[in-house]
């Protein structure tokens, strides 16, 4: 972190009843069992328990600092009734005053009482973001930004930073942009919605230089209501975007479109658009693909063949182009690509049977694009393991009904439901929870076996592969 202890207090707003290091803290935590020396510890008031209540072992583990709730501030500075005396200029002379001091194993440290802490930590961010001085790329959508994010810290040139796997809320993209590294040049920020107000709230944080939506679809609508109500919180975004933005948007926006109209500027992806894809190849578990861009043109093979993420990356790229970046220098950092864990990871168990695990979440658009995916596979079965899809209002059946429905249309060989909700996918078995499942499955599956594995991560779809990877183990 950039900042030292005066002007973290001038950020937050918060006050200082005792003063520790002139060195800046190393960076910020929020969980006591994980601070160390050089830390500064936000205790965060939480459902049950309030943060604060740890500063005292954050302290002693080392921290720099801590920045708590008053009551705890107080608290703290009363048990150590320690002080140094400091010599202090008044209009009248000189007089000597004792200050607070709060020592840890590593000499004093910093107390800072906060209003609210999470306030704080959300104002510090933004003043670290500034001190950075990095272009932002903001990242938001129903579908697809977590893997268009993972895409986009690939392609884009320089020193990148951006959220490690779901650090994408109130609370993680604060803390993302206080542990980027200080010779950052852009910072790729992702941002999630749980309900009103909250892409507003992190834009604010965020200050993004361009933003990507990358759809918008029937996800939290149990929340928000409508469809167009999820557009109208993600169009948020374009207000906090400066005079010379940029939003990146599909072709088809849907629901969105309306909001673009008050957007400095707007780049599409997709067959149309100002990025898309021609003279798409798929050989040796790769993906080649000719992206043409504002009058440029270079090939790009990826390190993937599902047809939905040469949407991400194309989203991705008109991205990187909103910053500046080359095309062609893009293209050459293609092949690095990676994503993060249960989106469309790849496992061969060892006895010929194909796992694809994709189940950090489930909505309707997800699923039938990783439907579609599994039809164009090789294998002797193609088998769907899906879990129940969550926040879907009173649609809830009719989607799960059209997703089933989407499978058979596709050829998928078998469709294992898991859980009550997943019922509506009118499934060849129906188990009970993931446990189950993985007990069916490791008695039923074949080489040459296809299985995706999809589901809310509310059902616990993740262990079935981890119990499959445990039965059956891992090809070489």
């Amino acid at each position: 972190m950039r900042l030292g202890g005066a002007e973290i207090a001038a950020a937050t707003g918060a006050r200082t009843l005792a003063a520790g290091s002139t060195e800046p803290p190393r960076r910020a935590v929020i969980d006591s069992s994980n601070a160390g020396p050089g830390d500064l510890f936000f205790g965060l008031r939480g459902e049950h328990r309030d943060g604060g209540e740890f500063a005292a072992g954050a302290i002693e583990a080392g921290a720099w600092g801590v920045v708590v709730g008053s009551e705890h501030a107080e608290r703290l500075i009363a048990s150590h009734g320690g002080g140094v005396t400091v010599l202090v200029s008044a209009g009248s002379g000189p007089y000597r005053r004792v200050e607070p001091e709060v020592d840890g194993p590593d000499g004093p440290v910093w107390v800072f009482a906060a209003a609210d802490p999470l306030a704080a930590l959300q104002a510090l961010a933004q003043a670290n973001r500034r001190a950075l001085g990095a272009r932002v790329l903001g990242v938001t959508g129903s579908v697809g930004k977590t893997s268009v994010k993972d895409v986009a810290r690939t392609l884009l040139p320089g020193r990148v930073h951006a959220n490690a796997q779901n650090f994408n809320t109130e609370i993680g993209l604060p803390l993302t942009i206080l542990e980027a590294p200080d010779d950052t040049e852009i910072l790729v920020l992702e941002m999630a919605m749980r309900g009103f107000g909250q892409i507003a709230e992190l834009a604010a944080i965020a200050e993004p230089d361009a933003a990507i939506v990358t759809n918008v679809g029937p996800v939290h609508v149990e929340q928000m209501g409508s469809v167009e109500a999820i557009a109208a919180e993600k169009a948020a975004v374009i207000d906090a975007l400066p005079a010379d933005g940029t939003v990146v948007a599909p072709v088809d926006a849907g629901e969105l479109e309306p909001h673009l109209r008050r957007a400095p500027r707007v780049l599409r992806f997709g067959p149309g658009g100002d990025v898309e894809a021609g003279e798409v190849e798929i050989a040796s578990g790769a993906l080649s693909a000719l992206i043409t861009a504002g009058g440029q043109a270079a090939r790009f093979r990826f390190p993937f063949t599902e047809p939905y993420n040469l949407t991400n990356a194309l989203a991705a790229i008109a991205g990187g182009i909103a910053l500046g970046a080359d095309l062609v220098g893009m293209a050459v950092r293609a092949a690095d690509i990676g994503f993060s864990r249960f989106r469309g990871e790849q496992i061969k168990l060892a006895d010929g049977v194909l796992l694809v695990n994709d189940c950090y979440n489930a909505n309707p658009v997800s699923m039938r694009a990783a439907l579609d995916h599994l039809a164009t596979t090789g294998g002797m079965r193609r088998i769907a393991v899906l879990g129940g899809m969550g926040e879907l209002g009173p649609e809830s059946v009719a989607h799960h009904q059209a997703v089933g429905a989407h499978a058979r249309t596709q050829g998928i060989d078998l469709v294992v439901g898991v859980g009550a909700p997943a019922r509506d996918y009118d499934p060849d078995e129906l188990v009970a929870d993931p446990g189950e499942a993985a007990e069916w499955l490791d008695s039923h599956l074949e080489a040459g076996d296809v299985v995706l594995v999809k589901g809310s991560r509310a059902v616990g779809m993740e262990t079935i592969a981890e119990e499959l990877q445990a039965a059956r183990g891992e090809a070489p």
